[in-house]
């Protein structure tokens, strides 16, 4: 269990699923054992406008916002989204980039956002069964397959950059 609550900030473009990766990362925090609380900003992301989407998760959290310059993790699924989002950033926060991902070796493109869950699961502590249980619970059992193997890609990218 996490005594302190710890921040996370998924932001990418519409269309990329940051709503759908923030489901997934408190439903795996929430079976881990934590309080979770999530907040969500459309902005135009109907129109492949900037979206981004606040967990926070820890023993007991209050509030679902991350506040400004707090965030210990910020999440990209769109490079060019760190500059907006750079604001909510605490000193010695860390920023995942989807350069860190070799998105030629995805089944899918749109599985982007399950490998950077997989390299942001690396540096969490939440137990790995947990995500994958909320990863297969928040998908179609067709989409399974692609997003597990870009889990573990995104894992794997982790560990080959720590």
């Amino acid at each position: 269990m996490v005594d302190k609550v710890i921040n996370v900030v998924i932001a990418g473009l519409g269309g990329q699923g940051v709503l759908k990766a923030s489901d997934i990362l408190a439903d795996a925090a929430f079976r881990h054992g934590m309080d979770v609380k999530k907040s969500e900003l459309h902005g135009m992301s109907q129109r492949g406008g900037s979206v981004a989407s606040d967990v926070r998760f820890g023993e007991r959290v209050f509030s679902p916002m991350v506040p400004r310059g707090q965030a210990d993790y910020l999440v990209l699924l769109e490079a060019d989204q760190l500059e907006p989002n750079l604001h909510i950033m605490r000193q010695g926060g860390v920023v995942l980039q989807p350069s860190l991902i070799d998105q030629g070796r995805l089944n899918s493109r749109r599985s982007v956002n399950i490998a950077m869950l997989g390299v942001l699961s690396q540096y969490l502590g939440i137990d790995k069964e947990h995500w994958l249980a909320a990863i297969t619970a928040a998908l179609p059992p067709k989409l399974h397959q692609a997003n597990l193997a870009a889990f573990e890609l995104g894992q794997a990218a982790a560990n080959a950059n720590r």
